[in-house]
């Protein structure tokens, strides 16, 4: 006859340290009993990816008409970048980890996901408690012979056996380690969304900059072609062409602040604080760009990814599924004992009965039957986690990488090239060059900066999609 076998209690510094780093600190206390501690600690920074060194920025002369041209990508990684020195800020500015900090704290999902961790917690306590005993009241005989017959208590008890509790909690510890990936899937997903709205309004400031500068451009150059109309040395229509430009410049700075209002608003929500208004931030998207190595990449993501570790983790929970409903074959025993009076001979006397069913019919065929194939579906979906995120970091990654070469042309040649074509022209119009170059130089000083600015935004957005373990969407749903 089986007993309730007791579990490892866990190392209180392993939960507290979990506690601590997932932001739980409005999280109630654990239960007396705890399921064995088997988590990976949650880490808040985000991983670091295989970054290669960048070389010194080359030297530009600065023009007082056109904005700076940012700091050339090394083509090959290797060589150290000397130490640059800190960039001043507002003191209001906010950092990364100051957002980091108020996402853990105020997102929903966060505590959504705790609680789902409690939950499971909960389901272990339960399935390792022993049935209650059966106490009552029994009369018998009464009548008989003008006396109260028999009267008496009832005590009964319900025995456990083939270590039904301890297999039951086993399923539910591992319950429990599944739960706790799913928290650090979650912690993933917000610091991942916060550091790619962090990017995201630091582009947006950055956009803003140079659609100020671009129409400051065709300001100068709309105000240039009026004098020089006024002179003769121009027509009506280079007049007309240049305010297009210029309104055109003005139109294009609208959008930018309103796309910096809109990844303002994005990244508040994520933070958990829809109120908050915009403020500077502290860092600067054109630096330390991330140098990614597929090879690294994947093996980080496949040692690290909390989505395969729960995969992993529903595997032994199967198995110790199978394993209790196994045991569920064997009959629990029922034992009952009735103390009592008999009123008609005045002695007292007591009934022990003994039972349990026999299992000719059912042998929990059913349940064995269902707990089997939720093991071979457990393997098959490690697999299928594997093979989704080689899948997306495939995807990923060469976004990133036709993302890092367009950033590279750009500051390699595009840009230097377009600045120096602008400033040639304008310097040397109208005596050597007519309206039709300079506009030409123009647009395509505007166009490449602007491009630019795109594929450095992607470069950015698949690159913390990669380092984020291809985690996001904290505001979905907690799984």
């Amino acid at each position: 006859m089986g007993k309730p076998g007791g579990m490892e209690m866990p190392s209180h510094r392993t939960l507290a340290v979990l506690l601590l780093i997932a932001g739980a600190s409005g999280w109630p206390g654990a239960t007396a009993q705890q399921p064995p501690a088997r988590v990976n600690v949650l880490r808040l920074e985000q991983p670091e990816v295989v970054r290669a060194g960048h070389s010194a920025p080359a030297k530009t002369p600065a023009l007082p008409w056109l904005p700076p041209l940012p700091s050339p990508v090394p083509e090959a990684p290797g060589a150290e970048a000397p130490p640059s020195a800190p960039q001043p800020y507002v003191e209001e500015a906010l950092t990364l980890e100051d957002l980091n900090r108020m996402a853990l704290e105020n997102n929903p999902t966060m505590v959504q996901a705790r609680m789902v961790v409690r939950a499971a917690e909960g389901r272990y306590v339960q399935a390792g408690l022993y049935p209650n005993p059966v106490v009552g009241y029994a009369g018998g005989d009464m009548g008989l012979e003008g006396t109260s017959g028999q009267q008496g208590g009832i005590l009964g008890q319900e025995f456990v056996t083939s270590g039904k509790l301890r297999k039951g909690r086993a399923v539910a510890a591992y319950e429990i380690q599944q739960a706790r990936h799913g928290l650090e899937m979650q912690t993933w997903r917000v610091l991942t969304d916060v550091r790619s709205g962090y990017y995201e309004v630091l582009m947006a400031q950055k956009m803003i900059e140079i659609n100020e500068e671009l129409l400051r451009i065709g300001n100068e150059g709309q105000a240039t072609t009026e004098k020089l109309q006024a002179a003769g040395e121009v027509s009506r229509v280079d007049v007309l062409q240049a305010r297009i430009e210029a309104e055109q410049a003005k139109l294009g700075l609208v959008q930018a602040r309103n796309d910096y209002r809109t990844a303002w608003r994005r990244l508040a929500s994520v933070v958990g604080q829809p109120q908050m208004q915009p403020a500077p931030l502290a860092g600067d998207p054109v630096k330390d760009l991330p140098e990614l190595s597929f090879e690294d990449a994947l093996a980080q993501l496949m040692g690290q990814s909390p989505e395969l570790s729960r995969a992993q983790a529903g595997v032994e929970r199967a198995k110790a599924e199978v394993a209790l409903q196994c045991a569920e074959r064997v009959p629990n025993v029922e034992v009952g004992l009735w103390v009592k009076q008999d009123a008609s001979v005045q002695e007292g006397l007591a009934d022990v009965e003994v039972a349990m069913p026999l299992p000719i019919f059912n042998r929990n065929q059913g349940g064995i039957m269902e707990a089997r194939a939720g093991l071979v579906a457990a393997h098959r979906e490690v697999q299928r986690v594997e093979l989704a995120l080689e899948h997306g970091l495939a995807d990923a990654f060469g976004v990133y990488v036709n993302a890092r070469r367009r950033v590279e042309a750009y500051t390699g040649r595009i840009l230097p090239d377009a600045r120096e074509s602008l400033k040639l022209v304008s310097d040397n119009y109208p005596e050597q060059f007519g309206y039709l170059e300079l506009l030409t130089a123009q647009r395509t000083f505007f166009s490449v900066n602007l491009e630019y600015l795109t594929a450095l935004q992607e470069l950015w957005a698949r690159s913390i999609e990669i380092e984020g373990l291809l985690l996001s969407g904290s505001l979905e749903p907690v799984e």
